[in-house]
């Protein structure tokens, strides 16, 4: 008896260690299951309201207002370089509003000679790239901005590129 009293206690932990296991096992899978379904409730949730906030976001922007300007064909910097190069560029102005639109009608002949003071001092190298092209981008905006002040154009879209 006193062997099968030893045994039934060897038995209880080895059972109970079994138990300790599975219920250790039976919780990671719950936890890991939990987690799953918040993140994919999350992301359905973000992504519907996401959805949302953009129907919002298009809904409270106000629609913007294309002002075309006429194309220009300048002389690149070619200083130190063997052939001379050329740059055709067409562009676009976005504005707010066609109140703005109006505004900086009379002040185009301006914007037109800032790019072409702009352009003319860029060397082809200057334009390699999409950086290059990002900062030709953004430094046409500037001076847009400054020749127009107080009125303001949100972006400069390039309708076309052309350098040889």
């Amino acid at each position: 008896m006193a062997a099968e009293a030893e045994a039934g206690e060897a038995v209880a932990p080895k059972k109970s260690r079994k138990l300790m296991i599975i219920g250790a096992a039976a919780a990671v899978v719950l936890l890991a299951g939990a987690g799953l379904y918040m993140f994919l409730s999350a992301g359905s949730a973000s992504a519907s309201a996401a959805g949302h906030g953009e129907t919002a976001h298009a809904e409270a922007a106000a629609p913007s207002f294309i002002f075309n300007l006429p194309p220009m064909t300048v002389n690149l910097n070619s200083e130190g370089e063997a052939a001379p190069a050329f740059m055709k560029l067409s562009v676009a102005l976005e504005v707010a509003s066609e109140a703005v639109m109006v505004e900086i009608q009379p002040r185009m002949a301006k914007v037109v000679d800032a790019f072409q003071v702009y352009l003319r001092e860029l060397r082809r190298s200057d334009l390699e790239g999409s950086a290059g092209i990002y900062r030709l981008k953004e430094e046409l905006l500037r001076r847009v901005n400054v020749a127009i002040y107080p009125a303001q154009v949100d972006s400069v879209l390039f309708k076309e590129i052309l350098v040889q």
